[in-house]
């Protein structure tokens, strides 16, 4: 009995401190650290997303052929909304939205389209041309906002497609600034000529450094209207003709006291600056409107365009031209947040800004150039050709005639007796079992289908005549190694066919 009083007395007492608990607690929230307002079971349907992603395929025409790819898109577009809805449902002062990268993972993103992916191994070797110019000195005030949209300076919004050429839409807006300031006309350059031509430590569309372009500018005597030199998104052979017609130019260019926000907003009030930044970040990808303020660090890898400034709401912020389109952000800008307490800026504006120096009038424009020269084909028999400075190398013998030819992209090469290889003119010994091209000293591996590494031997041949290999000998080896050899089969009548029989000469 005493068992059974306790008992009643100890549920007694657990029922009475649930019940004084209800007014004063409740249950553990569960919460997704990523999406802070959606959950699995609140947040969108699948036929839903499924309906805003084929509205945005269509918006975007975008296709996929590959088996499986549609699906396997809609998991990252599914993923991307989910974070962007999640990111929309907060206090920011930014939005993010769908835009053409909505089917992308960020790390596909980040390597497509940031393109300053040289910067930190360059930035040690990059010659500074340091100026006080636009150092803020004491009581010097300047303008509350500057916009140079507002006064002509600055063309409008470009896309460089899926090529890291941000670095030469940043320099050519310097360029397209200053020329406009100093001389009342805006003329939109060629950021084609500096994909193609400006090879020297930049990298096309791999990417490359503003000060790089604008010491090809000065040097070259100027640039090309992006009329005259289109702009194809991809890397090509440098228009001679084209690069030579210098219809803007620059009498140098000066770097912007480092990490000094006052110095940049200094230089940005007298002309647009190119600046580069980390833009690699998820919110950065998807930003749509407002003032960003997300993560970011300063990896930086990705040039862009400061066209001036202003503030919104007591909130200071740079105006920024982006190369991504006018889908993308506030019809291709960016307000970035502006006066942070790092001395960097937000996401490292402040630490590789530039500008181009501009002091005369541009030369007279000598209109249009001349169509490139037709380059003559080398000619393998009565119905097949191969391009100018390669070599035809028959792939199908019978009883002496040849029947389909390959082009190897070296002139005056030596042609395998296996009908799938050859050499350089310089190396034209052919040993088709060991897989190599020789002369006296030194010999090269080729390969075919394997596609094996290529593998320098130990000169051949005695102490003296390694010695006596002279550095032009040394140069070519260094240039045959770096080249791409592609064998494009012909039939009669010119038609090529398509195939993968491709083999390579390369140091890596």
């Amino acid at each position: 009995m005493k068992l059974l009083s306790m008992a009643a007395l100890l549920l007694f007492t657990l029922f009475s401190l649930s019940s004084s608990m209800d007014d004063d607690a409740m249950s553990i929230i569960s919460y997704d650290a990523t999406h802070t307002t959606t959950t699995a079971s609140n947040w969108r349907t699948d036929d839903e997303v499924n309906a805003i992603y084929e509205s945005w395929l269509a918006e975007h025409a975008k296709t996929y052929n590959a088996i499986g790819e549609k699906d396997r898109r809609f998991q990252i577009f599914k993923d991307n909304l989910r974070y962007i809805d999640g990111h929309n449902a907060g206090d920011h002062s930014y939005k993010l939205g769908l835009n053409k990268f909505a089917d992308l993972t960020n790390e596909e993103y980040r390597s497509t389209y940031t393109g300053v992916k040289t910067i930190d191994a360059k930035r040690k070797m990059q010659p500074k041309v340091k100026s006080d110019r636009y150092k803020l000195r004491s009581g010097e005030a300047l303008p509350e906002a500057v916009d140079w949209r507002e006064k002509g300076a600055v063309t409008a919004v470009k896309d460089q497609g899926s090529c890291g050429s941000c670095w030469a839409f940043s320099t050519t807006g310097s360029v397209e600034g200053i020329s406009q300031i100093v001389t009342g006309d805006l003329i939109s350059v060629s950021e084609q000529e500096l994909v193609d031509c400006d090879t020297s430590y930049n990298q096309g569309c791999n990417g490359g450094l503003m000060d790089y372009a604008f010491q090809f500018i000065i040097k070259n005597g100027g640039i090309d209207t992006e009329e005259d030199y289109p702009y194809t998104g991809r890397d090509g052979k440098c228009d001679t003709y084209r690069k030579n017609a210098k219809v803007v130019t620059i009498d140098g260019y000066e770097d912007v006291p480092v990490n000094d926000e006052s110095a940049l907003q200094k230089a940005a009030a007298n002309q647009p600056i190119a600046v580069a930044i980390e833009a690699g970040g998820r919110d950065f990808q998807f930003y749509t409107s407002g003032i960003f303020t997300g993560q970011c660090g300063t990896a930086l890898d990705h040039g862009v365009l400061v066209v001036g400034y202003g503030s919104e709401n007591g909130k200071d912020y740079w105006i920024v031209k982006n190369s991504w389109g006018a889908a993308w952000g506030e019809s291709g800008y960016l307000k970035m947040e502006r006066n942070i307490k790092e001395n960097v800026g937000k996401c490292g504006i402040a630490m590789e800004a530039s500008y181009a120096v501009k002091t005369g009038q541009n030369p007279p424009n000598p209109g249009p150039s001349p169509p490139s020269p037709v380059s003559p084909e080398t000619v393998c028999d009565e119905y097949s050709t191969c391009p100018e400075g390669t070599t035809c190398c028959c792939i199908y013998e019978y009883y002496g005639y040849c029947f389909a030819w390959g082009c190897c992209p070296l002139e005056g090469a030596s042609c395998c007796e296996d009908h799938y290889s050859c050499c350089p003119h310089d190396y034209p010994i052919c040993d088709v079992r060991r897989g190599t091209c020789s002369k006296v000293t030194w010999m090269f591996t080729f390969y075919g289908k394997s596609k094996k590494r290529i593998q320098q031997e130990q000169p051949v041949g005695n102490e003296g005549d390694t010695e006596d290999s002279s550095d032009t000998d040394k140069g070519e080896e260094e240039q045959c190694l770096k080249m791409r050899i592609e064998m494009e089969f012909l039939r009669r009548g010119r038609r090529k066919i398509q195939s993968d029989d491709t083999f390579v000469l390369s140091d890596t």
